[in-house]
């Protein structure tokens, strides 16, 4: 999901491939959770939301860090965040709130998003980071 032809790329982030799957996952969450009961509305579906929102954000906010070791940080709660999604989906599909082969994909989805996050994190080399796979 890049931006528009001859639209302006502001800022940092958006030149990375892991932020943008994170923003067509955000898309794909959004949607599907759209679809989950009324009753659900400021239980899972809120929960789900949220936790697919942090994931693009605390990689645009680590990118905006002054040091590899503050992105990291960001980059370990985006990571914790999918894996967050990744468990909110899980319950979604066991109650049966969303089509099996819809939190497949979605799945999917944080699966790949988490394995960039991880591969970027790798990447800075810091020796505190935690997130592994």
């Amino acid at each position: 999901m890049n931006p528009p032809s001859g639209a302006k790329i502001r800022f940092r982030f958006q030149k990375l491939e892991v932020w943008q799957d994170a923003r067509r996952l955000n898309l794909e969450i959004y949607r599907l959770a759209g679809k989950f009961p009324s009753a659900e509305q400021f239980a899972l579906t809120s929960q789900v939301r949220r936790a697919s929102v942090s994931i693009a954000a605390n990689i645009a906010e680590g990118c905006g860090r002054n040091s590899d070791k503050d992105f990291a940080h960001f980059l370990e709660q985006s990571y914790g965040s999918a894996m967050e999604l990744a468990s909110h989906l899980f319950l979604a599909g066991d109650l049966g709130y969303a089509e099996p082969k819809l939190v497949e994909s979605a799945l999917e989805q944080i699966d790949s998003v988490a394995i960039r996050i991880v591969a970027l994190n790798r990447s800075l080399n810091i020796p505190t980071s935690k997130v592994k796979l």
